[in-house]
């Protein structure tokens, strides 16, 4: 039986002591791919952020990668996150050090040792998204959509289990956007899972997939 990496019964999710999101019920496999789709304030971005353990379980039973989210404790939230990659929609990188710098940041912060090492990681980052040749770019120099090919390389680095997603094209013209969701699509067809929060419906209907739609206090899955 394949592995459920991520595994939600019945789950309440709060924010500011109230919930917003009550009987979330889902699981993912590796290499699924779903959408989150919703208003403003429906709780999607609160949703991801309870897969990192940065929103506690108000209720129900949660796991993301064996993890018990109901129970885990705050000095094993680091090794979590490590099989886990995060892209964001303004894509936090370090402006005063080029991408290969910014790259070697996250790895010797997760605990990489050896230049070597270091050094072919991050050529085989950059080359799942196109970007070797833009390594020694300083990221103002790089377009919206090359800065946010460097955050999934960034994301990529730790061959993480799960991509979670944050309106990742939400800066990006829509011929820029569609090239981001083929990558994305791409890392899900070669095993890991991504959830994407979007609200960018023609992405959606041009690289189809299911669809988890917050609204009116509940997530509904539509196939």
């Amino acid at each position: 039986m394949t592995r459920k990496i991520v595994e939600y019964n019945d789950v309440t999710i709060n924010r500011a002591g109230e919930p917003v999101l009550q009987g979330v019920t889902f699981d993912m496999q590796p290499g699924d791919f779903r959408y989150l789709t919703g208003r403003v304030g429906s709780g999607k971005s609160t949703l991801l952020k309870t897969l990192y353990a940065q929103v506690p379980i108000a209720a129900g039973q949660a796991s993301v990668l064996d993890y018990d989210l109901t129970t885990i404790k705050q000095r094993h939230i680091p090794a979590l996150r490590r099989q886990l990659g995060i892209v964001f929609q303004d894509f936090q990188l370090l402006m005063d050090r080029n991408v290969l710098d910014n790259l070697k940041f996250v790895l010797r912060a997760t605990g990489w040792r050896g230049n070597e090492n270091i050094d072919s990681r991050i050529e085989w980052a950059l080359t799942q998204v196109g970007l070797v040749h833009k390594a020694y770019e300083m990221p103002h120099r790089l377009s919206g959509g090359e800065q946010q090919r460097v955050v999934i390389a960034r994301a990529l680095l730790n061959s993480p289990q799960l991509i979670l997603a944050d309106e990742p094209t939400g800066n990006l013209d829509q011929e820029t956007s569609a090239q981001i969701m083929q990558l994305l699509h791409d890392i899900a067809a070669s095993g890991t899972a991504v959830i994407m929060a979007t609200h960018n419906l023609a992405l959606i209907e041009q690289f189809p997939a299911p669809v988890m739609h917050c609204k009116d206090g509940t997530l509904s899955t539509i196939s």
